[in-house]
């Protein structure tokens, strides 16, 4: 399969769900280090949004914590798309501060006219990247299925699908090894 013509030729791969978050609209800054940003030619343009491959329990459950203090109601982990591009966006500016609540720093890539595409499997890499569609969409991890269901099972539905997610204290902000 080739590239589509109509979607830009470089891509960042974004970890779920945030990678939804930014072609739905809701996550409008990509935080990253200054370095990031230098050693993965990162400038100003359209880009599109690659859904990267991992996603652990522990980031999930903090990203859809934190998601829904923002008032965005995040999908099931086993229905965000994972190792595909999904999506464009213009980045528009790289700050160093900015008063929205979406801004992390050191560093952030700001992100307007976003929009979500049908998947087109493609892998992934650090930076932007030139893409190639490629292989296949990620498969749900076995806790994927189980997340959040009374039973622990994937077979069990939502009992209450729309409530907001319920935490004794809120989840910790995963940290990553480099």
């Amino acid at each position: 399969m080739d590239k589509p013509a109509h979607l830009p030729p470089l891509a960042l791969s974004v970890r779920q769900p945030w990678a939804w978050a930014i072609v739905a609209g809701h996550k409008r800054i990509e935080n990253r280090t200054a370095g990031a940003i230098a050693a993965g030619g990162m400038g100003l343009g359209p880009i599109c949004i690659h859904a990267a491959t991992g996603l652990k329990q522990d980031e999930f459950q903090w990203a859809h914590w934190r998601l829904h203090r923002h008032g965005v109601a995040c999908p099931r982990p086993e229905d965000l798309v994972r190792g595909a591009i999904i999506g464009t966006v213009e980045v528009t500016d790289i700050v160093a501060q900015s008063d929205s609540d979406w801004f992390g720093g050191p560093r952030g890539l700001v992100l307007t006219d976003a929009r979500q595409i049908a998947p087109i499997p493609a892998p992934g890499a650090l930076g932007y990247f030139d893409w190639h569609p490629g292989g296949a969409l990620a498969a749900p991890a076995p806790w994927m299925l189980r997340y959040d269901r009374p039973s622990g099972d994937g077979a069990t539905g939502d009992l209450f699908g729309d409530m907001a997610p319920s935490f004794r204290t809120p989840p910790q902000r995963p940290t990553r090894k480099r």
